[in-house]
C-alpha cells in the first residue's frame, strides 16, 4: 500500500472491484450453467423473495439490486416472460407498479441457492489466497452473523 492516502484509497477501490468481479464471474458461470439465470436475475428473485409478501415497487427493487430503472425493467420483463415473477398496479396508487415473485420463481431460487452459495464460497476461498484480496475476504466473511463468536 502507498503512503499517499489518495493512492491508498484508489488501490483499495481497485482491490474491491477485483474481488467483486471474481465473485460475480464465478457465480454467473455457475448459475448460467446449472439454472439458466444470471447473477442479476438471481439477485432480483432473492430480493423479492426476502420481502414479507414477496413483492415490492419497481423503484425500490431497482435500488435494492443497484440497477438503473431501465435495466431493472429489462430484467423484470425477462423474468416475467419466464413466469418467474409478475407485475401489477398498486391498488392505492395507480402510478406505482409492484413486482412479485411467483411460485415458479421461488422454486427456481430455492434450487439455485446452493449453486450460488457454493460458487460464492469457492470465489472467496480462492481470493483469500491473494494478499491484496485477503483483507477484503475477511471483511466480507465478518458480515456473516453465523460466523460471529458465541
Amino acid at each position: 500500500m502507498s503512503d499517499d492516502p489518495t493512492e491508498a484509497l484508489a488501490q483499495g477501490w481497485c482491490a474491491l472491484a477485483a474481488l467483486h468481479a471474481r465473485i460475480a464471474n464465478r457465480v454467473e458461470r455457475a448459475l448460467q450453467s446449472e439454472h439458466g439465470i444470471g447473477v442479476t436475475e438471481y439477485s432480483v428473485l432473492r430480493v423479492l423473495d426476502r420481502q414479507r409478501e414477496h413483492h415490492m415497487r419497481m423503484q425500490q427493487l431497482a435500488a435494492a439490486v443497484v440497477l438503473s430503472q431501465s435495466a431493472t425493467t429489462r430484467v423484470v420483463n425477462k423474468l416475467e416472460g419466464q413466469g418467474l415473477l409478475t407485475r401489477y398496479l398498486c391498488p392505492t396508487d395507480r402510478r406505482g407498479i409492484y413486482t412479485e415473485v411467483t411460485d415458479a420463481g421461488r422454486e427456481l431460487l430455492q434450487e439455485a441457492r446452493p449453486t450460488n452459495d457454493a460458487a460464492l464460497r469457492e470465489a472467496l476461498d480462492e481470493a483469500a489466497h491473494l494478499p491484496e484480496l485477503a483483507p477484503l475476504v475477511r471483511a466480507v466473511e465478518a458480515t456473516d452473523p453465523a460466523a460471529a463468536p458465541a
